[in-house]
């Protein structure tokens, strides 16, 4: 796969303001790469600096330090192609309330370039459900609709990679799941997206990987690797019957590493669910268990995020008492 997304030790420091005050360090030495097509989701809390890195990367603030190359353009030399060729949805819509939805996004087409603007314009329109809204003001909007009029005006010029900085944020769940089914289907096209967000349901279904931020990267990986390097891989199993032997049976199957009853059902940890569950089955019946169902168990996303934050807080009270 292509990289389209290159960071090497990119640091932001902001300097003290009045005197008492100390510079404040944002993003600190961030080292990543993001291939082209990937969902990466940025997680952590409010202060971690995810806002302040995609600033960066969109070369809307300068680093203190580092590099990164966005598209194929290096940050800094670059800035004006890296503008150009990346679309961003920031936390505020910044959209001009007074022009309707068609002019503010024709107004934006042609600052970027654009073309076919009318023929992008009605494209975004209909893809977002605002067509039979194309000429109300900007400012009679519900706060869904603003945000799905200011993630049309970031798609607009076709950018290769895109910024979504809290694209559900405060939205009603109906709004959210429009949005959300939105980046899933620019998902399935394959473009590829930066999405910093607090809702870790939203980061575990849309994202491929995902980055834990506190000022540097915590952990980086896929949803599901994570659960498993935290908390392995689990499945739960429903017998007819529950009987000793069985699990006795199953501790000793080389690829088993836990087994234990909990509610009239059999908890096995193991390495790959979906590599040993068949053995798993097989050994079962024919020692004669009658197998209901199985299921994998899955760890919530938010468990891992606590972990990690938690990790880190522990490691840093350490560091302090050294």
């Amino acid at each position: 796969m292509c990289s389209i997304l290159r960071v090497e030790g990119l640091t932001k420091r902001f300097p003290a303001f009045g005197k008492g005050s100390h510079e404040t360090l944002a993003v600190d030495a961030i080292h990543l790469e993001v291939q082209a097509g990937e969902v990466f989701g940025l997680l952590g809390p409010n202060g971690a600096g995810k806002t302040t890195m995609v600033r960066m990367l969109c070369a809307l603030i300068s680093p203190t330090a580092g590099r990164a190359w966005i598209n194929g353009f290096e940050l800094g030399p670059d800035n004006d192609s890296i503008r150009a060729s990346v679309g961003v949805l920031t936390e505020s819509p910044g959209l001009y309330r007074k022009l309707d939805a068609v002019t503010n996004l024709s107004f934006f087409a042609k600052l970027y370039g654009v073309r076919d603007i009318a023929g992008q314009v009605d494209k975004y329109l209909r893809m977002l459900g605002l067509w039979d809204a194309r000429y109300q003001l900007a400012g009679s909007f519900s706060k869904g609709m603003r945000q799905k009029l200011a993630i049309a005006r970031a798609l607009l010029h076709e950018p290769p990679l895109v910024f979504l900085d809290e694209p559900t944020a405060s939205l009603d769940p109906e709004a959210a799941r429009v949005v959300r089914d939105f980046i899933e289907e620019l998902r399935g096209r394959g473009r590829t997206i930066v999405l910093c967000t607090h809702n870790l349901d939203e980061a575990d279904r849309l994202c491929d990987r995902i980055g834990v931020i506190k000022q540097k990267f915590l952990c980086i990986d896929s949803p599901a690797r994570l659960r498993r390097q935290l908390y392995g891989s689990a499945v739960r199993v429903r017998l007819e019957k529950l009987a000793p032997e069985y699990a006795n049976l199953l501790r000793g199957l080389p690829f088993v590493k836990q087994v234990e009853a909990s509610d009239g059902a059999l908890i096995v940890r193991l390495e790959d669910p979906a590599t040993n569950n068949p053995t798993l089955v097989r050994v079962l019946v024919t020692a004669g268990a009658g197998v209901r169902y199985l299921e994998e168990l899955s760890v919530p996303l938010e468990s891992v995020y606590f972990d990690v934050m938690g990790q880190q807080d522990q490691d840093v009270r350490q560091e302090a008492k050294a």
